[in-house]
């Protein structure tokens, strides 16, 4: 047995309710602890190498009970213009790939693909001169700020076929799901956004109508991967270009919005936010995830600066001191029920051991987050 699985029912362990399984419709965990998707630029020429996997391995090893993949860019010519980034796109990505699931599975971890189109945003280490061949829901990178060009249907329903075979090539490479990432302003939530999404079309107006693009994606990648194979998608209010954006202002706009997708077959919610413990709406204190789960009755993931004093752009600045403040924070609101999983992200860089240290109450032993982190795979 797992040291850290041996302490979930120890009373020193602040953190023992997020080591019970998990268990859903086609996702069964041993933990509810996952790590959450971070771009490390460390593929040259898109494929991941040893290095990768043994960087996922580590955690797995630690006892993380999903991890969640840096973004792979899918199969689209305007996906993404890193070379360093890795991609799901051929035969030689996709056996790069079953090691690093393998190296995941030895240790009895999960593994989701995140599956990845940049639309009009930039990404740090991208290629100059693209700017002309990225494309969005209107062609706009923010409100008032054009740039690349607006999908046409035509478009539109390639980079629907290309997420679906991503999506195959996830399944053949032996993940376990995969997760659509459809925030912060990238190709998917320029759809969502009404500030990036100035259709005349179907897949434009309201809140509702603007997640046309989305179902349609997650429908075919039903399609191609059967009903078993798990689909999460991650969502933000927040986006790169505007931190204060808002795709829903209330639950009842939240509750449109997230109709159409759990109808159109979403497992699991990841609900990004930048501070995990801020609530969505005024006058009541759930967060996003909690509000998410409420709506949509579908399992969700909370996200956002767990275990640390800033968030993280805060911390691109100075290192980002670990602390103890929030875990009790996040545990109360994992026992009021508003959210299944926790996803974690800069403690897990710099602390493969995470879990372990924090069952013990083993604070002040865990190392800062520094940008100097990003440099390395440890």
């Amino acid at each position: 047995m797992h040291e850290v699985e041996a302490m979930a029912g120890g009373e020193s362990n602040t953190i023992a309710g997020l080591l019970n399984p998990f268990e859903s419709r086609n996702l069964d965990l041993a933990n509810r602890i996952v790590m959450a998707p971070m771009t490390r630029y460390f593929s040259p020429g898109g494929i991941p190498g040893p290095d990768v996997a043994a960087y996922y391995e580590r955690r797995a090893r630690a006892g993380v009970g999903l991890i969640i993949t840096e973004g792979i860019f899918i199969p689209h010519p305007a996906a993404g213009f890193c070379s360093t980034i890795p991609v799901l796109d051929s035969d030689n990505a996709l056996a790069a790939w079953r090691n690093v699931t393998g190296a995941v599975h030895r240790h009895g971890g999960k593994i989701a693909a995140q599956l990845w189109h940049i639309g009009s945003q930039f990404v740090p280490g991208g290629e100059d001169g693209r700017e002309g061949d990225q494309v969005s829901a209107s062609g706009l990178t923010g409100p008032g700020q054009p740039l690349g060009k607006a999908l046409a249907i035509a478009g539109i329903e390639d980079v629907i076929d290309a997420y679906a075979k991503a999506a195959q090539y996830a399944q053949a490479a032996g993940f376990d799901a995969i997760e659509l990432h459809a925030a912060h302003g990238y190709l998917i939530d320029s759809f969502f956004w009404h500030g990036t999404n100035e259709r005349p079309d179907a897949y434009g107006g309201y809140l509702s109508q603007r997640t046309r693009f989305a179902c349609e994606i997650v429908r075919e990648c039903r399609r191609r991967v059967g009903e078993g194979f798990p689909i999460l998608l991650r969502y933000s209010q927040w986006k790169n270009v505007d931190y204060d954006a808002r795709l829903a202002t209330s639950p009842a706009e939240l509750e449109k919005f997230l109709a159409p997708l759990s109808d159109a077959g979403v497992d699991i919610f990841d609900c990004s936010t930048r501070r995990f413990w801020e609530p969505a709406f005024d006058g009541d204190e759930t967060g996003l995830a909690g509000w998410t789960r409420k709506l949509s009755g579908k399992p969700t993931m909370a996200v956002g600066s767990v275990g640390l004093s800033t968030d993280l752009f805060g911390s691109m600045g100075e290192a980002a001191a670990q602390t103890s403040a929030n875990i009790g924070q996040l545990m109360a609101m994992f026992d009021r029920g508003e959210f299944d999983l926790v996803a974690i992200g800069r403690m897990l860089i710099t602390n493969p051991d995470w879990i372990e240290k924090v069952s013990r109450g083993e604070h002040d032993s865990l190392a800062p987050f520094s940008r100097d982190h990003l440099a390395r795979l440890d």
